[in-house]
């Protein structure tokens, strides 16, 4: 189970990306359950309207309009959080696509190859960059990078080129930026929540639920947490 953060006078604001299906709207859920104001981020925002009351009714959940791989749309949302609240204190970043199973890197097309990367890898890197001013004013920065196993260089095979290729990638910049922002109370991790039962997942993984709760944990880490690690289920994943 996560678990709940100390109270304070203001809420705990989290921001989820992809937050309108699967993975990203069982975070939400998790989060908002904790207490967070959580923001639910989803490139329509029909969608996002449309999930956020399958969240909880009376939980704080606030879809908003986001496009990770649109710089104009990430600094509109950064205005909005910065008016509405002053600060953010977790970043979720989950927007994810492109699971190539078509694919090998002889044959790999590279405009495929170029999309994943723009919304897996460098998605959370625009995302990062625009709202680390932001969590800079939080008492408990936290910003997880949902990661996956296809990502670890130490089990990569023949498939899935350009997902792969992209998370890896982001597991990279997550050991990057873990680094640069040591010591200043911001925990930056990546977390692989496992084979799930999602649209982009199919049928047989696991509940939803169980691979929400591994980024849930890596949000809610208390301040002696680790930073620049890579995870699954609460425990380190070999790079």
């Amino acid at each position: 189970m996560p678990q709940s953060l100390p109270p304070d006078t203001m809420p705990t604001v989290a921001l989820v990306t992809g937050a309108n299906r699967g993975i990203g709207l069982e975070v939400t859920r998790q989060l908002a359950q904790v207490g967070m104001t959580v923001i639910l981020g989803s490139r329509d925002l029909a969608k996002g309207e449309a999930a956020a009351p399958i969240v909880q009714a009376d939980l704080a959940v606030l879809p908003q309009p986001l496009d990770v791989t649109d710089p104009a749309s990430i600094a509109r949302l950064t205005e909005f959080v910065e008016q509405r609240f002053g600060r953010l204190d977790v970043l979720i970043n989950n927007a994810g696509i492109l699971y190539d199973t078509w694919q090998q890197a002889s044959n790999a097309d590279l405009a495929v190859v170029q999309e994943a990367w723009n919304t897996n890898t460098l998605g959370p890197w625009r995302m990062a960059q625009a709202f680390l001013p932001l969590l800079k004013r939080s008492s408990r920065g936290r910003i997880v990078n949902v990661s996956s196993g296809a990502g670890a260089l130490s089990r990569m095979g023949a498939g899935t080129p350009a997902y792969s290729t992209s998370k890896a990638a982001l597991n990279a910049f997550t050991r990057l930026l873990g680094a640069e922002l040591q010591g200043t109370g911001i925990l930056v991790n990546a977390v692989c929540p496992g084979w799930v039962a999602t649209d982009m997942g199919g049928s047989g993984g696991r509940p939803v639920a169980e691979g929400a709760a591994g980024v849930v944990w890596a949000a809610t880490l208390p301040d002696d947490g680790p930073t620049g690690g890579f995870f699954r289920d609460r425990k380190p994943l070999d790079w």
